[in-house]
């Protein structure tokens, strides 16, 4: 990993700088420094543009901005980061507009559409997993799993329904959906289990965020769509519903879905003109690969810490160069 020099090298370089002519030694420092950089992307490739899609939560940036920051400082990319709903981002593999979808949580439909071995035109590939798994639950505020345990199976929910109104439930109990646009089955959940609940979307990550912050904090019934990984759960250990467990087909046909999310190994999906194109950058996402608490630490940053995300980056990145390291490898 070719990182900048730090401090303590520049000085060593000025000290022994200082021993020869100083018209020499600027001379050659300058070619030297030119004949590397210029090696240095000989090496690295012509990586040119990098165009990455950044889906709606902090995760996911959180993984965007690394492989970006890695990009830019190591390879010498223009890296562009593009906010862009899931099914936009695999819409931008065909007309150039992304080349990286760095979190996929599963889109058999979108597959059939667009990677060639699932029926589609070809302008995805899949470029394996990126070492994050991602787990989908219902979930309550940990306080209300300790007061009423019971709640913890799905059997039981109709009995307390009514403390999970609210003024947009109409009656019902509040189930709060994510983003609407997230993968997600509940509304059908609901009604296949024949819940006493209606699905009220909070639109966003930061305002389930919230509210299941101040669910905690106020000691108030709530009960949610969330998923790891996930810096929350640091902060509010949130405590996951038992319902029917996943099987095999069981999601199939989104209407009658009655049963749990399944754990999802994330993978990484990028254009297909785009991964021959000789970028620099393709080994790079091909071999990025990290764990939950490794996003979970850059994700804290960003939401919590309210660092920049290239700032948030940049600070793994020097804290971790062996992981760093692996990822340049051709």
């Amino acid at each position: 990993m070719k990182l900048s020099r730090s401090r303590g090298a520049s000085l060593a370089a000025l000290l022994s700088c200082a021993a020869l002519a100083l018209s020499a030694c600027g001379s050659g420092s300058i070619a030297e420094q030119t004949k590397e950089n210029e090696k240095k992307a000989a090496d690295s490739g012509n990586c040119g543009d990098l165009n990455i899609a950044v889906n709606p939560w902090v995760g996911y940036e959180a993984s965007a901005y690394v492989v970006g920051y890695v990009a830019q400082s190591e390879l010498g990319c223009k890296v562009d980061y593009k906010e862009l709903k899931e099914d936009v981002s695999w819409q931008g593999f065909g007309t150039g507009a992304v080349d990286v979808v760095i979190e996929d949580w599963g889109h058999p439909d979108l597959e059939k559409k667009f990677v060639k071995d699932k029926g589609g035109d070809g302008s995805a590939t899949d470029f394996g997993p990126n070492g994050n798994v991602g787990i989908i639950h219902w979930y309550v505020p940990p306080w209300l799993a300790k007061a009423h345990p019971d709640i913890l199976d799905y059997k039981n929910l109709n009995k307390y329904a009514k403390q999970f109104a609210t003024s947009e439930s109409g009656g019902k109990g509040q189930f709060l959906g994510a983003d609407p646009s997230y993968v997600q089955f509940d509304e059908a959940i609901v009604n296949n289990l024949k819940l006493d609940f209606k699905v009220v979307f909070s639109g966003s990550e930061a305002a389930s965020i919230q509210a299941f912050q101040k669910a905690e904090a106020d000691k108030k019934f709530l009960i949610g769509y969330f998923y790891e990984p996930q810096w929350l759960f640091a902060e509010v250990p949130l405590e996951a519903v038992k319902l029917p467990p996943y099987t095999e087909g069981c999601q199939d046909v989104p209407a009658k879905v009655a049963c749990d999310y399944p754990e999802t190994e994330l993978k990484k999906v990028v254009s297909t003109s785009w991964a021959e194109s000789g970028s620099g950058a393709v080994d790079l996402v091909k071999n990025f690969t990290w764990t939950n608490e490794d996003q979970n630490l850059v994700a804290k940053y960003i939401a919590e810490d309210q660092m920049d995300p290239a700032d948030a980056a940049k600070k793994w990145v020097e804290a971790n160069p062996d992981k760093v390291d692996a990822w340049l490898k051709n």
